[in-house]
């Protein structure tokens, strides 16, 4: 177990990062680790429902991915939209580029709507206040990781999304979910939580001691219909860090509910509510390695990722997958 940041670092070559999906999303490589036996096994993403018992229940996010990046009409700022804010209608949190131009009081405009910079948090994001709601399906592009180093081309609009998004409001899509199809997600028991993926998945750790770094928070919900299926399962297995993150943050047995967590997921903590995960592979010093670190145990996640550089393993976001027993 190690509190330090540097022992959460791996090198990876940079043609092992997937910057464009798999043919199917159902022909990835799956890594699959044996906890109780400390084993490495080498399998596809189509054998997945082979590792399911009676009594499963697959836990999914349904979260849709919004075309949240847009410039200004004049194309001379760059705006991510984060998320709506509180403090009025047609009112976001965003990111800007650049904010010397972005100060209190700005102006700015992006899809035939005006904005006004009217405040900044404590982590440069800027409050923007529109006249009226931005229409970003038609003025917005997908915001691909910035380790893909490009723009997005049309196969992105379906691919970097779920089959089964159906809530918008991420900016970054739940990825493990990518591997589905519709054919695989009929052969197994499975329910669906929202959790609205942040930008904050993409930043690095950047204090020493991994417990002083303050984690981002992230809006869930969980129908009843949901509550009911998870509190009747034998087993819990949870698709992506960020279903992990909502359950884990609840517990079991859980109630229906709509709130945020920001919950820190690192050793030495013991799950408590999810039995098996399945995700993809993360970024160095990320907290999402630091989750899966929990789960596996650091040391094993390392020997695992070490072999997954050995065998060529894909990747990230677009990459394949590991299944954690």
């Amino acid at each position: 177990m190690s509190l330090l940041t540097a022992d959460y670092d791996y090198a990876l070559p940079d043609d092992f990062i997937a910057r464009h999906p798999a043919q199917r999303r159902d022909e990835s490589r799956m890594m699959v680790l044996h906890r109780a036996e400390q084993r490495i096994e080498h399998r596809t993403f189509r054998d997945f429902p082979t590792f399911l018992h009676t009594g499963d229940l697959v836990v999914l996010n349904d979260t849709r991915v919004i075309p949240a990046r847009t410039f200004s009409s004049d194309g001379k700022i760059e705006l991510f939209f984060l998320e709506p804010t509180a403090h009025a209608p047609h009112t976001w949190k965003c990111l800007v580029k650049p904010g010397r131009k972005m100060r209190i009081g700005a102006e700015v405009t992006v899809g035939g709507v005006r904005g006004k910079v009217i405040g900044i948090e404590p982590d440069g994001e800027r409050i923007v206040a529109f006249d009226a709601a931005v229409d970003l399906e038609k003025c917005g592009e997908i915001p691909l990781p910035h380790y893909f180093d490009r723009r997005p081309d049309p196969a992105d609009a379906e691919r970097y999304q779920t089959v089964f998004a159906r809530q918008p409001g991420a900016v970054a899509a739940p990825t493990a979910g990518l591997h589905f199809t519709p054919e695989l997600l009929a052969q197994i028991p499975h329910t669906f939580l929202t959790l609205h993926v942040g930008v904050g998945t993409f930043r690095p750790v950047q204090v020493d001691d991994i417990t002083q770094h303050r984690m981002h928070s992230e809006r869930f919900a969980v129908s009843a219909e949901t509550a009911t299926a998870i509190n009747a399962a034998r087993r819990i297995v949870a698709v992506g860090t960020t279903t992990a993150r909502v359950l884990e943050t609840l517990g079991r047995p859980l109630a229906a509910c709509e709130s945020s967590t920001n919950i820190f997921i690192h050793p030495p903590y013991t799950p408590r509510a999810v039995d098996a995960l399945l995700t993809n592979f993360h970024l160095p010093k990320s907290t999402l390695l630091m989750l899966v670190s929990a789960f596996a145990g650091r040391d094993f996640i390392h020997r695992a990722y070490a072999e997954a550089i050995r065998e060529r393993y894909r990747f990230y976001s677009y990459g394949d997958c590991m299944l954690i027993l």
